[in-house]
């Protein structure tokens, strides 16, 4: 006798009753089937710069997950793994997360979604906050990214004229800025350096590559007689890092200054103008749901910012 023979006829034994086979093999089958464990997702999440931070745009991102459907601990584990500041960091901890075998990996900026598709080229990579990938070589194109990574931009370069453009609105008489620029690049970018002139402004770059110099970088500035301050975003997260020192220095050398992102005016800064970042990571989640229901990061276009915002105290 078969199995689901001998199964029809031990529950005639026990009950009485005579099934039908169809229902027999209905009933194992399901059986079968629930005791099958539910597959969790695994979503990385890397940050060049500390927990608190970040803490906002982590919860944004956490939000946008929410309401697509997703409760971490419950049906998403997220892998949280942050540099402190330290970009040399980065590339173990996204071997570290490439070893976990997560269905995908959302990185912070253009340096730590460069250490991610370093450590993998399989392992989808979403952006909360990149800046330029096409320039930068991390995606072919915005609307056909080609490889595993893609997400949001900020309109970094656009937004670095703008916030020029408002400081010589508050301050008609400013003749000369100082630019702290991220220490990777140590420079501005062209636009900006274009747009200088026309408003009749003369830039002084600040040359900062760790904290230490950032007291030497400020005592620079102020002995070039530079009325303001302009940060352009860090994408190794120095400036995170060193927020209140930057705050203070500022104060000390009574230097209205002009911030890359919302929380800096909100920590305590004069002002700020930038995409809203919270968004972005809030979007991201929406490239995380696509990709793990089989969307391929090569195809999903890069999404630019639509909304930006201007802070003050």
């Amino acid at each position: 006798m078969g199995i689901r023979q001998e199964a029809a006829s031990n529950i005639k034994k026990l009950t009485g009753i005579t099934y039908p086979l169809w229902a027999i093999l209905f009933a194992l089958s399901f059986r079968v089937s629930a005791q099958q464990p539910t597959k969790i997702p695994r979503i990385g999440f890397l940050v060049a710069s500390t927990a608190d931070a970040q803490l906002n745009r982590t919860d944004a991102f956490r939000r946008g997950l929410r309401e697509l459907g997703y409760v971490e601990g419950q049906n998403v584990i997220i892998e949280y793994r942050y540099a402190d500041g330290n970009s040399h960091r980065l590339s173990e901890l996204a071997a570290e997360l490439v070893r976990l075998k997560l269905d995908v990996i959302v990185t912070q900026n253009n340096t730590v979604a460069r250490a991610a598709s370093r450590a993998t080229k399989t392992i989808p990579i979403v952006m909360a906050d990149g800046a330029d990938p096409v320039t930068n070589g991390l995606v072919a194109s915005l609307a056909r990214p080609g490889g595993n990574v893609t997400g949001m931009t900020n309109a970094a370069t656009d937004l670095g004229v703008k916030r020029l453009e408002l400081l010589k609105e508050i301050f008609p008489t400013l003749a000369r800025v100082a630019v702290l620029p991220s220490p990777r690049s140590a420079r501005v970018s062209k636009e900006v350096q274009a747009a200088a002139p026309s408003l009749q402004i003369q830039l002084h770059i600040m040359e900062v590559r760790v904290a230490e110099d950032l007291e030497r970088a400020f005592e620079t500035a102020a002995n070039a007689r530079v009325g303001a301050l302009t940060l352009t975003p860090d994408p190794t997260g120095l400036f995170n890092a060193n927020q209140q020192r930057i705050f203070d220095l500022t104060a000390k050398k009574r230097l209205p200054a002009i911030y890359p992102f919302s929380e800096w005016a909100n920590a305590g800064g004069l002002m700020s103008y930038a995409a809203d970042q919270l968004e972005s990571y809030r979007r991201a989640a929406v490239y995380v749901d696509k990709i793990l229901k089989g969307a391929k990061p090569a195809i999903l276009p890069v999404e630019q910012p639509t909304k930006s915002n201007s802070s003050s105290i």
